[in-house]
């Protein structure tokens, strides 16, 4: 049997970390169910504790997921998930982003506006990219055709 998966992404704060994951890649932030929310807590299987407001809505504390915008037939979920400690080695996964035609150096200066912070380029025969950390820390790779490598 084959199976799917989700990325899931430790965090100290996750909603904002999935708000700039989600601007960085042209996907959404999967709409929080204020209503379902609060019939759990309503019927005592939550409490609210378990919730926090982010931009004016109810969402859980625990984290939230971005998806492709054309589903999960797009790309897989990524879940953000609150982790109390803190992001301490460099990440053993981490996602490469790849740009297509855009320009690297708009996408790169686009996300280091945001927030991204530069740690260094790569080049490999015909695979360039560019290493950043995102505003928690953890690594993704921008990744862009090499024109030189033909």
């Amino acid at each position: 049997m084959a199976y799917t998966f989700q990325v899931t992404i430790d965090s100290a704060d996750p909603h904002p970390l999935a708000d700039w994951w989600a601007d960085a890649l042209g996907w959404e932030v999967e709409p929080s169910d204020e209503a379902f929310i609060r019939g759990l807590i309503a019927a005592g299987h939550a409490s609210e504790s378990d919730t926090t407001t982010h931009r004016g809505t109810l969402v859980w504390k625990a984290g939230t997921g971005i998806r492709h915008p054309e589903g999960l037939d797009g790309a897989p979920r990524v879940l953000f998930q609150y982790v109390p400690e803190a992001k301490t080695v460099k990440n053993r996964v981490h996602l490469d982003v790849r740009i297509g035609s855009d320009d690297p150096k708009t996408v790169v200066d686009r996300l280091l506006a945001k927030g991204a912070t530069f740690l260094h380029d790569g080049r490999q025969g015909p695979f360039t990219w560019t290493t950043l950390a995102d505003p928690q820390g953890n690594e993704l790779c921008i990744c862009y055709d090499n024109p030189d490598s033909t």
